[in-house]
């Protein structure tokens, strides 16, 4: 079935991990062999052949790159322009898998619409690109508002305003507090230019400031529930009850600690947290039941945002693994209707309302 993947970060892999993405999935592992500077080496589980395998025709595909201040112990850059710099050097590799033929930029109704008649043809999909949806992962790169024109005209089409941790205009995973300065003009030009607002990643104080600010169209690109897994990452009921309200689509996330709670990272394994694909469907199930339907969610598997086998569902070793999904939700007793809402229609629905 063809499938919409809302979160993956493509280019930080082959950037910052030195992933060859258009390779096999098995070469790049065996190249990692024996390397240890990443928790997830040798146990990658994307590539854009794995993503033909199974009908994922179309991804949204981020950039990423964080400013953090003297205090601030996460990885990241120095300065906002440092930022700025890594995310148009990402933005460099899309365009040369563009050139390479491998990938395409779907970013107004005419690509998408063109980029979906593409894939519905019978050719095989080796020979098809995959589209890409443009998106910006904490907007910490965005030196001033002015920048966010600039990133517009290259196809930026959803922006996160934070990540982890103190961001420049919001408050993101594990910081509390409402929108920072600059970040209420940051959320009109946002509006302005019709850009998807993401709500990933934000804080409960940021999320509710976040929203009670902004009029433009609103997604999850990959995010879980509270009331599954109890911790700030995930969604609160009244906050996936908000979102709904706002017509927004919430993506589910692959990532282990999100998925079961009590996960300890670099101790727990996928096999003994009975960590699979059904607790996925748990976590979107729960967002049905709160919706009264299946029109409000999909997948954002975040499948490559910084671990692999190591750290999600034990059946899955590679993202083709996704095509098993149908069938596990027929097993709840959804419709094929719901289950092509699923895995690509609310997505499709979403964008086709967003750029009318």
């Amino acid at each position: 079935m063809f499938t919409i993947d809302a979160h993956l970060d493509l280019s930080m892999n082959a950037l910052e991990w030195n992933r060859d993405l258009t390779r096999p999935l098995a070469e790049i592992n065996g190249r990692e062999q024996g390397l240890s500077d990443k928790p997830d080496r040798g146990r990658a589980t994307v590539s854009l052949p794995e993503l033909r395998k199974s009908n994922i025709g179309l991804v949204v595909a981020t950039q990423i790159a964080r400013f953090v201040a003297p205090e601030n112990p996460l990885p990241g850059w120095h300065s906002p322009e440092q930022a700025w710099a890594q995310t148009q050097g990402q933005l460099a590799w899309y365009k040369a898998m563009e050139d390479r033929g491998e990938m395409t930029q779907v970013n107004d109704l005419a690509s998408l619409e063109q980029h979906l008649t593409l894939w519905k043809d019978d050719s095989p999909n080796e020979k098809k690109r995959i589209g890409y949806i443009l998106s910006l992962e904490g907007a910490d790169s965005i030196v001033h508002v002015d920048y966010l024109q600039q990133a517009y005209e290259s196809g930026l089409r959803a922006i996160g305003p934070a990540h982890y941790g103190p961001g420049r205009y919001a408050q993101g995973t594990d910081a509390t507090g409402k929108l920072r300065p600059g970040a209420y003009e940051l959320l009109a030009e946002i509006e302005r230019l019709n850009i998807i607002l993401d709500a990933t990643h934000l804080c409960d104080d940021s999320f509710w400031d976040a929203l009670g600010h902004f009029n433009g169209h609103i997604w999850a690109s990959h995010n879980n529930c509270r009331a599954l897994v109890n911790h700030n990452r995930q969604f609160s009921d009244e906050q996936i009850k908000a979102l709904i309200a706002r017509g927004a689509v919430i993506g589910a996330a692959l990532d282990a600690w999100m998925m079961v709670p009590n996960w300890k990272r670099g101790i727990s394994t996928p096999k003994e947290m009975n960590c699979n694909l059904e607790v996925m469907i748990d976590h979107i199930d729960h967002i049905c039941q709160l919706a009264g339907n299946a029109n409000h969610v999909g997948i954002g598997s975040d499948l490559d945002g910084a671990f692999g086998r190591e750290q999600c569902p034990y059946d899955l070793e590679s993202i083709a693994d996704l095509d098993k999904v149908p069938h596990l939700f027929e097993k709840r007793g959804y419709s094929k209707t719901d289950i092509e809402n699923l895995m690509h229609g609310n997505w499709i629905r979403f964008l086709r309302k967003a750029w009318a």
